[in-house]
């Protein structure tokens, strides 16, 4: 909704006031009552515990224990011994909690000073047994969850053949993984996936990982190390109600070790193998180390630090698909002989870069003398441009160092400082593929928290190094030592006549205008191409450059961004002091400072003249605030002897560039003779759109990427004086069969002129969801076998997305105009169109459904089974949208894992067999058809218990069948590794 901008900027001035108010009043109502708490609870006389914890079956002191006082956050760890002590202000009586990996929970209620306790703890598989705090932000039964949730556990992680507890994540129930490099892989639930997804959050003790104007999540980049992590949950699904901003598909939850309850130190060493054979790398080194030191202070005070250091050889994208077939009329269908990848002309691969329907598809006209064809024919060709494998670095490299330090104020109140940075290299995909190196992210945690509540903030500091952005680097490669697709196409145009006059047939004339056109363009491998890749890349402007022959480019690929994201959240569980039901309230606010870049952002918020001066004079503009506040309120209330919870909430989001949006969820749980849990939920969720879809100006090869906040747009035009480039070339194909039927150029636009499409699109306005779910999940059998259905449908509206536009001589000429149709002919595309690519919202409404089915049976002693299948689909409109939305999800996906922890003594053993359906992939830069895939892990570890030790070896894909996880990803084979982890050492 459009207002003037004096009377839109006072609005949102007044709504930001009143929001900062609300919320400060919130936080700090929150925090005096913290406060009020943390002073009533001084004075008490300090009561000491005792006691021995050991193994029921084998007699065994159990060193490690987690022994905690119940509605506390209290608690201590048992020695090598098995020995405890804890100290407390609490009055008798008081409730011990004791529980251990392998073991089954035990509560011990304590009345007085007594002699040392002796506790014995029986041995049980935890089927069931779960706690989880994701989906309800309470503590809850994973069995009574309102939502389907996952959760993996020390054991299971250790258990697992994944070569890392990240890698893990692919097995779980309803996860779609996406591989965009090994330094990082991408998870999402139920539809729509990206490899940079703005709709699955990944939270690390609360702070989200994703990197904002990077526009990727780096949960497994920067978070924690193999040895830190304790547990991650993941909520397949809307979690926006409780969660606001990026959680409408769902997101995952990394808990890393409390240095309370986890001491000592940790050593974990992995080394492995990777592309033995069909990577298109050669036979490599895999190796991963980590250290973690952890260590307490009489249950006051404990810090941890943890570093961790990866380094291997990179999957490479090295399909040669072609996405733009002879039959397509980007192509040239009207030429049959010019099918195949070998002679299409207007070959566009896969991972070929510079070959696109960019700036990069050339029109060459007036050709005369085909043989049978006769005179002024046209024939569309595209740059040659560069595979990836010439362009990527092939060695990565992940180092990541963190840092707490613990203090408890008394029994309910902990301060805590945690310092995390991960440096990084890789390629991942959004629009374009990046080249990432030496991406440095840095996060500040400061919170305090009870047992019933918590106030954290933190900041997130961005800074992409050394990265580089292919499709720019490949175009300034071309341009500066091939020249401008004038130059390029004259040269094409002459050596193609002089071969067809000669006689040679149309295909091979074609590959003869090629060599000749490229002949002064460097080649991969050279000195050349290296000094001028590496002048390239160092330069912060993507503008294509000049042609200056022995000269340095003019147009640059460096990928420069900082940002910082700022954020506080509180939550405060009012359950005690409400006797008729349970209550949780909680707030957040969010701000992200954007530093401009002249390349993705710049400062639009100035009049359009003042920004272009500054742009021309090389000046980014000041820095940009993108804001967001929040807060939610929870009630649950239990019926008929708590065989039935109901659960209401209500979250408020505001966002000063838009309306401010309410998410309300209402959820039961029914529990059928104490075993069978059925579940059902509906909730509303709310997206604000992304940085880059907000906020962007981004040059990819002369067009735009641009976001969809109404001021950007503001004498641009993209919004409102465009036409979609599916129109554009729809009528270009049109034209050029009317030219060679003999018809002049202009003559034939104006003639084709209704098949242009005007996009009419409107400003950018947030995503939106209503998700419905249903569910089921029992353990029967004695504990041995867990059920798990789910079945959901969701409806979006407003789904955002990206759509190519071109607008007429720089928005000076209107849509619809005789000017404004002749301007959109292939052959006035770089003088007379500005192409964009905007993010906008769909027109339609997207409804996708599914279902997924889990299963966990431990059939005989400690052997198990487990497995999962999950059901994903999408219901198509019958009218076709202003740009394609990309499901790119399989129906059918599936896991099946059979193990024993501990198949003779010390030895246990696992093994997971994976499966995925042939699905299509739709994107801005690649769309097409991937294919089905299995894979085999296996993994055998033998314990060391003398020297706290264990050895693992595995291998993922251990039979190297090659497979890709989207288009344009990379090619994935086998990795087999042995790794070995000392855990606990100096613990005494």
């Amino acid at each position: 909704m459009e207002q003037s901008a004096s009377t839109a900027n006072t609005t949102l001035d007044l709504r930001t006031h009143y929001v900062q108010r609300i919320l400060v009043a919130a936080l700090s109502f929150i925090v005096l009552n913290f406060c009020t708490s943390v002073v009533s609870a001084q004075g008490t006389n300090i009561i000491e515990i005792s006691g021995k914890v050991i193994n029921e079956q084998s007699k065994e002191a159990l060193g490690g224990v987690s022994v905690q006082i119940k509605g506390t956050i209290a608690g201590t760890i048992t020695g090598n011994s098995g020995e405890f002590v804890i100290r407390t202000k609490n009055k008798f009586p008081l409730t011990l909690v004791f529980s251990s990996i392998g073991f089954q929970q035990q509560e011990f209620e304590v009345t007085s000073i007594a002699s040392k306790l002796n506790i014995a703890l029986v041995t049980q598989t935890m089927l069931g047994k779960e706690v989880v705090v994701t989906a309800s932000r309470v503590a809850e039964s994973i069995l009574k969850s309102p939502v389907a949730i996952e959760k993996l556990d020390i054991r299971a992680i250790r258990e697992s053949p994944a070569p890392s507890f990240y890698d893990a994540l692919e097995n779980v129930k309803g996860v779609q993984m996406t591989t965009s490099s090994l330094t990082f892989k991408v998870p999402n639930t139920r539809g729509f996936n990206i490899p940079n997804n703005f709709r699955f959050m990944q939270l690390v003790d609360g702070v989200d990982m994703q990197a904002a104007t990077l526009g990727v999540p780096l949960g497994n980049a920067i978070g924690p190390t193999e040895l830190d992590i304790a547990s991650v949950e993941i909520t397949p699904g809307a979690a926006s109600a409780l969660y606001g901003m990026n959680a409408i598909n769902g997101m995952a939850n990394l808990i890393t070790k409390s240095p309370f309850l986890y001491q000592g130190l940790s050593i974990y060493s992995k080394t492995g193998l990777n592309h033995t054979g069909g990577t298109g790398r050669e036979l490599s080194n895999l190796t991963e180390t980590a250290i973690r030191y952890a260590k307490a202070f009489n249950n006051k005070f404990a810090f941890k630090i943890n570093a961790s250091y990866m380094r291997g050889t990179d999957w490479l994208s090295n399909t040669t698909t072609d996405q733009n077939p002879n039959t397509l009329n980007t192509a040239n269908p009207g030429f049959p002989e010019l099918n195949g990848i070998e002679n299409n002309p207007a070959y566009d691969a896969w991972n070929k870069y510079g070959d696109d329907n960019g700036s990069n598809a050339v029109t060459i006209s007036g050709i005369n003398n085909i043989p049978g064809r006769g005179s002024n024919q046209s024939i569309i060709v595209r740059r040659t441009g560069y595979w990836e494998k010439d362009v990527v670095s092939p060695t990565v490299d992940n180092l990541k160092v963190d840092a707490a330090l613990h203090y408890r104020l008394n029994d309910n109140a902990e301060l805590s400082y945690t310092y995390r940075v991960g440096k990084m290299d890789g390629v991942f995909q959004r629009g374009n593929k990046i080249q990432l190196d030496n991406v440095v992210v840095q996060n500040h945690k400061l919170e305090l928290k009870g047992h019933n509540y918590f106030i954290r903030s933190y900041v997130s500091v961005e800074n992409t190094g050394d990265s580089y952005n292919i499709k720019p680097l490949v175009d300034n490669l071309d341009i500066s030592s091939g020249g401008t697709n004038a130059v390029w196409a004259g040269r094409f145009k002459s050596a193609l006549q002089t071969a067809i006059n000669n006689g040679t047939d149309l295909a091979t004339a074609l590959k003869l205008a090629r060599a000749d056109a490229d002949n002064s363009r460097v080649e991969p491998g050279t000195p050349e191409f290296n000094r001028l890749k590496n002048t390239i890349v160092k330069i912060n402007n993507w503008d294509n450059g000049a042609v200056i022959a022995g000269a340095p480019a003019t147009g640059g690929a460096w990928l420069r961004q900082m940002s910082r994201v700022y954020h506080t959240d509180a939550q405060w569980d009012l359950s005690n002091k409400i006797k008729f039901f349970n209550l949780l309230v909680g707030a957040d606010a969010r701000i992200y400072e954007v530093i401009p870049d002249g390349n993705n952002f710049v400062d639009f918020k100035r009049p359009a003249a003042d920004r272009n001066k500054a742009l021309a004079d090389g000046g980014f503009g000041e820095n940009v605030y993108y804001k967001k506040y929040g807060g939610f309120v929870q009630a649950t209330k239990t019926f008929f002897d708590e065989r039935l919870k109901l659960f209401g909430s209500l979250r408020l989001d505001y966002n000063p560039e838009f309306e401010p949006k309410i998410n309300p969820r209402v959820a039961a749980v029914y529990t059928i003779a104490q075993k069978h849990n059925l579940r059902a939920s509906f909730q509303n969720g709310y997206r604000f759109p992304a940085l880059f879809e907000a906020l962007s100006f981004v040059n990819n090869g002369n067009i735009r990427r641009v976001g969809g906040l109404p001021y950007i747009n503001e004498g641009l035009g993209y919004l409102d004086n465009s036409y979609t480039l599916t129109s554009i070339n729809e009528f270009n194909a049109a034209v050029n069969k009317d030219r060679a039927a003999g018809l002049a150029v202009n003559d034939a636009a104006l003639k084709n002129r209704n098949l242009l499409d005007p996009t009419n699109l409107t400003a950018t306005r947030p995503e939106r969801i209503n998700s419905f779910e249903v569910g089921y999940k029992s353990v029967l059998l004695n504990n041995k076998l867990v059920l798990d259905i789910d079945a959901y449908s969701n409806v979006y509206n407003g789904f955002l997305g990206q759509v190519e536009v071109s607008v007429p001589k720089n928005n000076t000429v209107k849509v619809g105009t005789d000017e404004a149709v002749i301007a959109m002919v292939a052959a006035n595309r770089d003088a007379q169109q500005t192409r964009y690519r905007v993010y906008t919202n769909a027109r339609n409404n997207y409804r996708n459904y599914g279902s997924s089915l889990g299963v966990n049976y431990n059939f005989y002693k400690k052997f198990t089974i487990s497995g999962n299948i999950n059901y994903n689909n999408i219901t198509e409109n019958k009218q076709k949208d202003v740009f394609v939305t990309g499901f790119n999800t399989p129906k059918w996906a599936t896991n099946l894992s059979v193990g024993n922890r501990e198949i003779v003594k010390n030895l246990g053993v696992n093994i997971v067999w994976r499966w995925q359906d042939a699905f299509l992939w739709e994107s801005p830069l690649v769309n097409g058809q991937v294919d089905a895939y299995s894979t085999i892990d296996a993994q055998v570890t033998y314990h060391i218990p003398d020297v706290k030790a264990s050895i693992k070896v595995g291998g993922a894909n251990l039979l190297n069948r090659k497979y890709i996880q989207y288009a344009g990803g990379p090619t994935i084979g086998g990795l087999y590794y042995a790794a070995i982890t000392f855990d606990g050492l100096l613990n005494k």
